[in-house]
């Protein structure tokens, strides 16, 4: 899924959007950039690469971090940046997310609540956090959710990107407070949570029960007993009714029944059928003509 929602990079240094714009970059061979400011807020999620990143804060010292999987940075408008390419032929990808001034200024309207990083950067100049596996994962599945949101167009989508948005900045401010604030007793980013998170994030992928240990180091087998428990299912069944779920939504909201099944990470369409038809009592293309949002127009 990660590959279909991938932008080419563009040395543009300037927002086109007047509220945000978001990226989910993958380059190699990647020409270090000249350092650079500008008038909005950049965040970003560092996934992969030989990187360090320069920053030269307004004290006239000059920051530089050896980027980690999992990094995040929050760079303020007027800071000057860059990413240094240590080696240009590794595979260098990175999550980007650029919002404007008035757009940040909106949403503290909203709540203060938004602002707490944005305003921790400004006034103590610290600009990168690392973020442990299953934080990591939590914000990677918020940024592809908004990404997906916009690739939709699907109804509401307007009202909807808004909603991940907001989802994706309170979640990263949350987990900063929150590990800065352990003491509180607000933490809380469960393993359930975060491995729910993955799934939902990685849908299209085999997701076996010893893949997703290896992504949390935990045993297969307490993952195996932790959603037996908490959800009465196996996690095999989750994910099953998870792919079902997505793939309902999006044939209903006009998608192919084709490209959908394999989106959603079912291999062949027998599969794919034989489970939707248990699950909904009839075949996709039935459900398709039935609840698809041009056949409830029709009938109203």
């Amino acid at each position: 899924m990660k590959s279909k929602l991938r932008s080419s990079f563009n040395t543009r240094q300037y927002m086109v959007s007047s509220d945000f714009e978001v990226y989910y970059y993958s380059d190699r061979d990647f020409k270090t950039l000249k350092p650079h400011a500008h008038d909005y807020y950049e965040c970003y999620l560092f996934i992969e690469g030989d990187v360090t990143m320069e920053i030269f804060s307004p004290e006239g010292k000059t920051i530089r971090y050896k980027m980690s999987p999992g990094d995040l940075m929050l760079v303020p408008p007027g800071i000057s940046h860059h990413a240094l390419m240590n080696n240009p032929e590794e595979n260098y990808r990175r999550f980007l997310f650029w919002i404007s001034k008035d757009c940040c200024n909106s949403l503290m309207q909203e709540s203060v609540d938004y602002m707490f990083l944005f305003q921790k950067a400004e006034a103590y100049h610290k600009y990168i956090y690392h973020l442990a596996p299953a934080q990591f994962h939590m914000v990677e599945s918020k940024f592809l959710r908004l990404l997906e949101e916009i690739a939709s167009e699907r109804y509401g989508s307007t009202a909807f990107r808004h909603l991940c948005l907001c989802d994706l900045i309170l979640t990263i401010n949350r987990i900063v407070y929150d590990e800065e604030n352990i003491s509180s007793g607000s933490d809380e980013l469960t393993l359930f949570q975060n491995i729910i998170a993955y799934v939902e994030s990685n849908l299209e992928d085999a997701l076996t029960l010893d893949d997703i240990a290896g992504q949390f180091f935990i045993s297969k087998y307490y993952v195996a007993h932790l959603f037996k428990d908490t959800l009465g299912v196996s996690l095999h069944q989750y994910i099953i009714k998870k792919r079902l779920a997505e793939c309902r939504n999006a044939i209903t909201g006009g998608a192919s029944i084709t490209g959908t099944y394999e989106k959603f990470g079912f291999r062949d369409y027998s599969s794919f059928f034989k489970a939707f038809k248990k699950e909904y009592g009839m075949s996709p293309k039935e459900y398709q003509g039935l609840y698809s949002n041009n056949a409830l127009q029709i009938d109203k």
